[in-house]
């Protein structure tokens, strides 16, 4: 299967996991805007959600993947069940004591760590504890679905372990939909909210666990023992954890800062979701297909195919990013409007909301880049080279939003994230380059010059069609020509951008074909 094709694969079912999360927000603007509650649920859940980065998207797709798939490569299929269960057992016993204190501190962590400006607020605070207790559990459940989608991703079986996260999207419509059809109040409705979390963690590990059955491997249940595979994992997996968690880290910060204003943790949510949509499509598709890709063809000695694949993954991740960006910076009160401003969502929350994700624009080429440089790092079994730059990147977002926010509000953490990605981005673009572990070309970036003036041919015409038709875009307007006026922006943005792109050399067939027949000895050759 080619890149593009398992690009393809997992980006597609990560957007319509993207596209049932646009109808969750929606259903959540309506029933609780930005207000008090918003604030509440959305502070609650950052902190499983932080962790669920931390401990198991992190750690497992930057040092288990490669570990198991140098198992594969050495031991066969037995040899990696051997070590997915020893790494089973280890991990679910960490997993309970770590659940079992965070339980217990939880207040503390409320205090000092998910929300300080909730203290003043006494009912406040002692729901965002017992919701955030309710919730950390789903840690435990992801973590578990992280490991077994790792082993997934490394069988080359990407559909199943793409596809969970959809039913959190689900459980979560149906908790809404029942909130609003009972006429719940905004309390009850973050109540309802905050189960249905839990229970789609459940769900998310069995579709993993049967998808894992369906690939023809099982995991038995072996007493907790660290052996030496066990302890490299751990070795590789504490900086990784750091790394992989950065966003999330990033915007823990943001939360905490933002949380002494009102309103402001939930406008961030929302325009995270809108832009969580290119980054989760390509982003994720990318390092999902790329580390495992990589591990393969450097366990292979395959060198000049690592390098391959590596700069092809940055090229396809700018033919997709650069016009999106584009199109968020100039287009985001108009998304925003159309997505969120109904029920509880005014118009004063549009232009917040808005502003909050023209900035996250800018910033969404970076860290997109940022999942197709890090498994250039992972690969080689280099943890501690993208740790070192994810503090540096914190440090950074860190002093920017407590410098912004009091002047800036919001929009001002969405600056400092989107600062400490692109300095994320050139770090590590510049350490691989200097490595020699990507290889300059020329070519390439001509091209994304090329794809930079394609997207601002584009931009000009948005803008021009945004004047033309903006009483169709106005919050007079009715829903449906709202809906339909913005779809024909975005198609006409489309057909603008392909086009000058391929008209200019920013792209060509070339370019389509080395991507989608691209056939990689290596990999083909351990399969069987």
């Amino acid at each position: 299967m080619s890149l593009v094709k398992k690009f393809a694969t997992v980006g597609g079912a990560t957007l319509g996991s993207r596209l049932f999360g646009f109808a969750r927000e929606t259903l959540m603007a309506a029933a609780l805007g930005t207000g008090p509650m918003a604030d509440v649920f959305y502070a609650a859940f950052r902190f499983p959600n932080l962790f669920r980065r931390l401990f198991a998207e992190g750690a497992f797709n930057a040092a288990f993947v490669p570990l198991f798939s140098k198992e594969i490569e050495a031991n066969g299929i037995d040899g990696a069940k051997r070590f997915s269960e020893e790494v089973f057992g280890v991990l679910f016993s960490v997993l309970l004591l770590i659940t079992i204190v965070m339980e217990l501190s939880m207040p503390l962590l409320v205090r000092f760590v998910i929300a300080p400006g909730f203290t003043d607020d006494p009912e406040k605070f002692s729901i965002t504890v017992r919701m955030a207790a309710v919730m950390f559990p789903y840690l435990m459940c992801m973590s578990l679905t992280a490991m077994m989608s790792g082993m997934l991703n490394s069988l080359h079986h990407f559909f199943a372990a793409a596809i969970a996260p959809v039913f959190l999207n689900v459980v979560m419509i149906g908790a809404l939909f029942y909130a609003l059809y009972t006429g719940a109040e905004p309390l009850q409705t973050a109540w309802y909210l905050s189960w249905g979390v839990l229970v789609a963690g459940v769900l998310q590990l069995a579709v993993v666990y049967f998808g894992v059955l369906h690939a023809g491997m099982s995991i038995g249940i072996r007493f907790p023992k660290i052996t030496p595979n066990v302890k490299r994992l751990l070795i590789l997996a504490i900086p990784a954890a750091v790394t992989g968690g950065i966003t999330q880290i990033n915007q823990m910060i943001g939360q905490a800062i933002a949380s002494s204003k009102e309103g402001a943790i939930a406008a961030l949510q929302y325009a995270d979701r809108i832009y969580q949509l290119p980054l989760g499509v390509v982003g994720v598709a990318v390092g999902v297909v790329l580390l495992p890709e990589l591990s393969r063809a450097l366990k292979g000695g395959n060198l000049r195919e690592a390098g391959n694949l590596q700069n092809r993954s940055i090229e396809f991740v700018m033919f997709l990013t650069i016009p999106a960006a584009f199109a968020l910076w100039i287009l985001s009160d108009e998304i925003i409007r159309v997505l969120y401003e109904r029920g509880a969502f005014h118009q004063e929350n549009t232009a917040i909301v808005g502003s909050i994700l023209a900035i996250y624009g800018i910033g969404l080429p970076a860290f997109v880049l940022i999942k197709a440089l890090q498994p250039g790092f992972y690969a080689r079994e280099d943890t501690k080279t993208p740790m070192r730059f994810s503090a540096i990147a914190v440090a950074i977002n860190c002093a920017t939003a407590l410098t912004l926010f009091p002047r800036l509000g919001a929009p001002g953490i969405a600056v400092a994230e989107a600062t400490a990605g692109w300095i994320s981005t050139v770090l590590l673009f510049g350490t691989l380059l200097k490595r020699g572990h990507l290889a300059w070309e020329w070519a390439l970036a001509r091209r994304a010059a090329l794809l930079v003036v394609a997207a601002a041919v584009m931009g000009a015409v948005i803008m021009y069609l945004q004047q033309r038709w903006e009483p169709w875009l106005a919050s007079s307007a009715s829903l449906a020509t709202k809906v339909g006026t913005l779809g024909m922006l975005i198609g006409i943005s489309m057909v603008v951008y392909f086009a000058t792109a391929f008209l200019i050399g920013g792209a060509n067939l070339g370019m389509i074909r080395r991507n989608l027949n691209r056939k990689p000895p290596a990999v083909t050759k351990t399969e069987g």
